[in-house]
C-alpha cells in the first residue's frame, strides 16, 4: 500500500462525480457538499490534471508526438485513426482534431472545479470554522487553477479568463490575450504562495504546497519570451534559487530511473506529482503508456493482465543523439531482442514479420508504414510484473532536476556559461556510470549546436539540415536526454526555435502559428466571443 494512497483514493472518490465540462456546462444543482465533503471536493479539483496529461489524447501526445522524440506510426494492428497522430505529426492539425480538443475541455473542467470550490467556501456553502485553514484551502485551489491555466496558456495562448461559479444562465466569457493570462497567472501565484504550506511531506503531497507554487512560477518565467516577447530569466533563476535553498528535502534521486519507479511517491526528487494506483484510479486510459507502446507479445516480458497494443516509438533520429555511455539511453528506452519473464525468446504477432523475432530496433521506415520491430519503446516509467492496463507510478510534474536546468538555461542565456555547466554536469553526473568522465560539460559546450541530424528521414524522402545551427542546441539535446517521455518536448522546442522551423522524420515545417494551437472548432461554435488563432 502507498504511504500516499489517500490523495489516490481521493481523487478516484472524486472523479466518479465529474465529467469532462467546460466553461459554459457549469450546473449548481449537480452538488450537495457538506463540510464532511471538503477533502474529496478539494481532490475533485485536482482530478483533472491526470485527465489532461494522460487521458487519450491529452497533454502528453500534444507535447510530445508534435515534437522530435517520439511518433505514432501505422502499425500492422492499425493505429491510423482517422489520420491524427500523423497530423499532428506533420503539424497539420485542425481545430477538429481530438488532440487539440481534449486538453481545451479537460483544462476548463479543472478550472470549474477551482471555481466550484472556491465559491462553496467564499460563500460558506462548505463552513468552515478554523480561518487559517480556510484562506490555506483557498490559497492552494487559486494555485492550482492557476496550473490549469497554464496548460491553456501554453497550448492555445488566447483563452478566455473565468474565475467565477456562479454565473447568470447562457453565460458566454469574453477572450483574453495570451499576455492577459500570462499576467493573471503569475498574479494569482505571486498573491497566494504565501498562505500555502511550506511543508513537504505526506500531508503535501501531490498537492500544491509553496514548493510547487514556486516550481510552476519558475515554469512560467522561464517561458515568459514565448507566452509575452519579455524574458524573465532573472525572475526565473529566483524561483529556482528559492527551491534549491529550501531545505526541506529535495534533491536528485542516485539514479535518474529511480524517480519513475512504481512506487516512487518517496522520492527526494519530485517537488510536485501526479497520483496514480491501480486499484484506486481505474479509469479507462488513466495511464496506460506501457499498453499504448509495446507489442502484444510482450504481454509475457512483464505477465501483464492485459494485452497491450503497440504503437508509439522514438524516433531513430532522436535516438542518434545519445553518447553510448549514457545510463539514459538504456534505462528510459526498451530496446533489443524482447523475452518473456522466464527468458523465452518472443516473436513478432503479426505482420511482415509475424513469426520472427521481436527484436526492436531504431530504425522507422515512415509514419505511414511500419511493422513491431520498427522503433524503440517507451520504458522511462518502470513497468512493473503483472501491472494492470492502469501504472501506479505518480507522475512527477514537477522534479529537482528540471529545476537546476531550469537556473541552468536562464544562466546560459544571460551569459553565464560557466555556472550553467556546471548545473547541466550536475544533473548528468549520475548518468554515466560506466564512464565518469564523460559527465563533464563546459560553458563551451553549451554553446554548440544541436546533434540532432534534423532533416527528413523515412522511406519518401529524404533531406538533411542537421543542428549545428541552432542556439544553444546542446543544452536543447540535455533537456531531451533528461526530460523523454514527459510530456513537456513542444514547449522546450519552441523556446529553441525548433518547433516550426526544422524537419525530422516525416515532418515538415508548416509555419510559425503553429507554435501554438488552435481553439477547438466546437468551442469557437459554442462562443460567438472566441476568435481563432492566427493561422488557422
Amino acid at each position: 500500500m502507498k504511504r500516499y494512497i489517500w490523495i489516490a483514493v481521493l481523487f478516484a472518490m472524486a472523479c466518479t462525480k465529474l465529467k469532462d465540462t467546460s466553461y459554459n456546462k457549469i450546473i449548481d444543482s449537480q452538488f450537495d457538499p457538506t463540510t464532511e465533503d471538503l477533502a474529496s471536493l478539494v481532490g475533485a479539483a485536482y482530478v483533472n490534471w491526470r485527465y489532461v496529461m494522460n487521458d487519450w489524447n491529452g497533454l502528453f501526445r500534444a507535447q510530445e508526438v508534435s515534437g522530435d522524440e517520439v511518433v505514432i506510426p501505422a502499425r500492422p494492428n492499425g493505429w491510423v485513426d482517422g489520420g491524427v497522430y500523423l497530423r499532428i505529426h506533420e503539424h497539420t492539425w485542425t481545430a477538429d482534431d481530438d488532440i487539440v480538443v481534449q486538453t481545451w475541455g479537460r483544462a476548463y473542467a479543472g478550472i470549474t472545479n477551482c471555481n466550484r470550490v472556491i465559491y462553496q467556501l467564499e460563500s460558506g456553502i462548505i463552513p468552515i470554522s478554523d480561518s487559517t485553514a480556510k484562506h490555506a484551502t483557498l490559497a492552494e485551489l487559486h494555485v492550482l487553477r492557476a496550473s490549469y491555466y497554464y496548460v491553456l496558456c501554453d497550448f492555445y495562448g488566447n483563452v478566455p479568463l473565468v474565475t467565477e461559479f456562479n454565473v447568470p444562465s447562457g453565460y458566454l466569457p469574453t477572450q483574453n490575450t495570451r499576455k492577459e493570462v500570462y499576467d493573471f497567472i503569475v498574479n494569482e501565484i505571486n498573491t497566494y504562495l504565501p498562505l500555502l504550506s511550506a511543508k513537504n511531506d505526506g500531508t503535501t503531497y501531490g498537492k500544491f504546497n509553496q514548493w510547487a507554487a514556486h516550481a510552476l512560477l519558475a515554469k512560467m518565467y522561464l517561458n515568459a519570451e514565448v507566452y509575452t516577447g519579455v524574458p524573465a530569466w532573472a525572475a526565473c533563476i529566483k524561483q529556482c534559487d528559492t527551491l534549491i535553498d529550501s531545505h526541506v528535502g529535495f534533491a536528485l534521486e542516485a539514479a535518474q530511473k529511480n524517480v519513475f519507479i512504481t512506487e516512487n511517491e518517496n522520492s527526494p526528487e519530485i517537488i510536485f506529482a501526479l497520483p496514480f494506483d491501480e486499484t484506486y484510479v481505474t479509469n479507462w486510459n488513466a495511464f496506460d503508456i506501457h499498453m499504448e507502446t509495446l507489442q502484444p507479445a510482450n504481454q509475457a516480458t512483464y505477465n501483464l493482465k492485459s494485452t497491450p497494443w503497440g504503437g508509439i516509438c522514438a524516433i531513430p533520429q532522436f535516438i542518434k543523439t545519445y553518447d553510448v555511455d549514457d545510463d539514459r539511453l538504456r534505462d528510459n528506452w526498451i530496446k533489443g531482442q524482447q523475452y518473456s519473464a522466464g527468458g523465452e525468446v518472443l516473436n513478432c504477432t503479426m505482420g511482415a514479420y509475424s513469426g520472427q523475432p521481436l527484436n526492436y530496433i531504431n530504425a522507422v521506415p515512415g509514419i505511414d508504414a511500419s511493422e513491431e520491430i520498427h522503433g524503440y519503446r517507451l520504458g522511462k516509467f518502470e513497468i512493473k510484473q503483472k501491472a494492470q492496463v492502469q501504472l501506479s507510478n505518480d507522475w512527477p510534474l514537477f522534479r529537482y532536476a528540471d529545476v537546476l536546468m531550469m537556473k541552468a538555461e536562464s544562466l546560459l542565456r544571460t551569459g553565464n556559461t560557466a555556472d550553467a555547466a556546471t548545473l547541466v554536469t550536475t544533473v548528468r553526473q549520475r548518468s554515466f556510470s560506466t564512464n565518469p568522465s564523460k559527465a563533464t560539460v563546459t560553458g563551451a559546450d553549451l554553446l554548440k549546436g544541436s546533434e540532432y541530424d534534423y532533416g527528413l528521414r523515412n522511406h519518401l524522402d529524404s533531406s538533411f539540415q542537421g543542428g549545428s545551427d541552432v542556439v544553444y542546441g546542446r543544452f536543447l539535446d540535455e533537456l531531451g536526454w533528461e526530460f523523454s517521455q514527459e510530456g513537456r518536448r513542444r514547449q522546450d522546442m519552441i523556446r529553441f526555435g525548433v518547433f516550426t522551423k526544422k524537419s525530422w522524420f516525416s515532418h515538415s515545417p508548416n509555419g510559425d502559428y503553429r507554435s501554438l494551437y488552435p481553439i477547438p472548432r466546437t468551442e469557437l461554435n459554442k462562443n460567438a466571443n472566441l476568435k481563432q488563432n492566427a493561422g488557422y
